[in-house]
Formats: C-alpha cells, sequence, structure tokens
C-alpha cells in the first residue's frame, strides 16, 4: 500500500506546478479561445448583423464547398501518404545510425524549417516550373521531349506540402524508434525473423506511438495549408483555406468565411478524435501484445 503521507505530498506538489502555470494556461486559453467564439458568433449573423442561419445553408449548398472539401482531404491524405512512405524509412535509418552522423543528419533534415515557408514555396516554384531546374536537366539528359508540368497544379502544391512536413513527421518517428531496446530487435532476429519481418511485427508496432503522432501532425497540419497551394497551385488547387480568403477579399462575406472557417474547425476536430482513437488502440494492443 502507498504511503498516505507521500500521497498527500505528491496532490501538494502537483497542485503547486498547476497553481504556477495557471497563469500561462488562462492567457493561453483565451487568446486560442476568443478568436474561436468570434468566428462562430460571425457565422451566424448577415451583414446587417441579424441573426440567421443562412451561411451554413448557402456553403453547404454550394458545390464549390464540396469540391474544395475534396481538395483539403486529397492534398492531407496524399501528403501523409509520401511523408509514411518517405519518412519510415528515414528515420528507421537515421535510428539505426551512429548517433553522430544521425544528429548531423538530422541537422540537414530540420534546415527547410528554418526558412521562410514563402522563401520555400518560391524555391520549387523555380525549380518546377516549365523552364526550371527540373524541366532542364530532365531535357538536358534526354529523359522528356516536353516539360513536364509540375507546378501550377495539384502536383506542384504536393511537392511543396511534402516539403515542409517530412521533417515534422520524420522526428517523432526517430523519437520512437530510438527508444525501442536494441535487445528486443536482436531478440527477434536471433529467433528466425528476417529484416523485414522484424520490422513489420517488432519495430512498427512498438513505435505506433510516433508514427500515429506524426500522421496526425501531418494530416492536421495540412488541412489549414494557405500559402503552398495558393502559390503552387498557381489558382487551380483550390482548398478550404483559399476559399476562405477569397470569400473575404473578394465578397467581403465575412459570415460565409465564418461558416467555413468552422467547417475547417470541426473537420480538424474529426480528424484529431480519429487519430487519438488510433493511437489508443495501437497503445492497447502493444501492451497486449
Amino acid at each position: 500500500m502507498s504511503d498516505p503521507g507521500l500521497l498527500r505530498e505528491q496532490r501538494r506538489e502537483r497542485l503547486f506546478f498547476v497553481g504556477l502555470a495557471w497563469p500561462a494556461i488562462v492567457i493561453v486559453g483565451v487568446s486560442a479561445m476568443a478568436p474561436i467564439f468570434w468566428i462562430l458568433g460571425q457565422s451566424f449573423q448577415t451583414v446587417a448583423g441579424e441573426a440567421t442561419l443562412g451561411n451554413y445553408d448557402k456553403i453547404l449548398s454550394s458545390g464549390l464547398t464540396w469540391s474544395s472539401l475534396g481538395t483539403t482531404l486529397a492534398l492531407s491524405l496524399s501528403t501523409l501518404i509520401i511523408c509514411v512512405v518517405l519518412g519510415v524509412p528515414l528515420a528507421l535509418a537515421l535510428a539505426s545510425a551512429n548517433r553522430r552522423v544521425a544528429n548531423r543528419v538530422l541537422i540537414l533534415i530540420m534546415l527547410p524549417l528554418w526558412t521562410s515557408i514563402l522563401v520555400r514555396t518560391y524555391g520549387w516554384l523555380v525549380l518546377l516550373r516549365r523552364d526550371g531546374l527540373v524541366n532542364s536537366t530532365l531535357a538536358w539528359l534526354g529523359v522528356i521531349d516536353q516539360p513536364l508540368p509540375l507546378v501550377y497544379n495539384f502536383t506542384g502544391a504536393l511537392i511543396g506540402m511534402t516539403h515542409y512536413m517530412l521533417p515534422l513527421f520524420v522526428l517523432p518517428v526517430y523519437a520512437a524508434m530510438r527508444d525501442i531496446d536494441g535487445n528486443v530487435v536482436r531478440a527477434a532476429a536471433s529467433l528466425g525473423a528476417g529484416f523485414w519481418r522484424c520490422v513489420a511485427t517488432v519495430i512498427l508496432p512498438l513505435a505506433s506511438g510516433g508514427l500515429t503522432s506524426g500522421s496526425m501532425i501531418v494530416f492536421i497540419y495540412t488541412l489549414g495549408f494557405f500559402i503552398t497551394p495558393a502559390v503552387l497551385g498557381g489558382g487551380k488547387v483550390n482548398p478550404i483555406a483559399i476559399r476562405i480568403e477569397r470569400t473575404l477579399s473578394i465578397f467581403q462575406d465575412w459570415g460565409g468565411a465564418s461558416a467555413l472557417g468552422m467547417l475547417l474547425l470541426l473537420l480538424i476536430l474529426i480528424a484529431g478524435c480519429m487519430f487519438a482513437a488510433i493511437r489508443r488502440l495501437a497503445g492497447e494492443t502493444v501492451r497486449y501484445a
């Protein structure tokens, strides 16, 4: 049995630290929630300030809204799939490498995050346009006869978003794989498990927390992407974030834009709950395996 005195001391220390953090919690909470409540109120108002449900009726009955929603989900899901395909082997290689080498490679992986997203996006625009470095190199090598349409479309937006999100996916996956006890992997290998079987049945299940966290970061973050689709999409790729901006800048419709913002927030909440459930399920599976 636990000592009641120790339990009281533990509760007292917990309350002390919560008390220290309380001012910061209040400031962050108010700063985060006040704009959301303001947007929620705007979504139920007309231009004249009258209460209405018309903003939601208008956006939900519009084909443009559902098209933007489909584009948003397609971009986020495609970015997530590519990050998983590229990031898991990269994280596995880093976790298996010497710590000094892994740290140096991590610095290279993190370099894109130290540059403005606008600068990186326009850098990809220079690389991917018809007379850019990528098409020029492929043409010089004789791989293509005509320039590939790599920008001002879904492909260009996807490349730019993947470039931004890949480091954010690799970090939690690498951290989870690095914490795996090497003796467990060696024991699986000694029992006859090959490389791929060891990865599939030992490493990935034990790193499921990092995989789920990285996937959640990528998917939810990309749901609200604006700059990259706007520049590399060339007006042909219109996720919800761009639809919100155009509703404000062109039509000055605060009610419609706020309703779209609440729709995006609802989408983010649903995605967050789904990933949280998946992470909990994966944790229970590993615990009872």
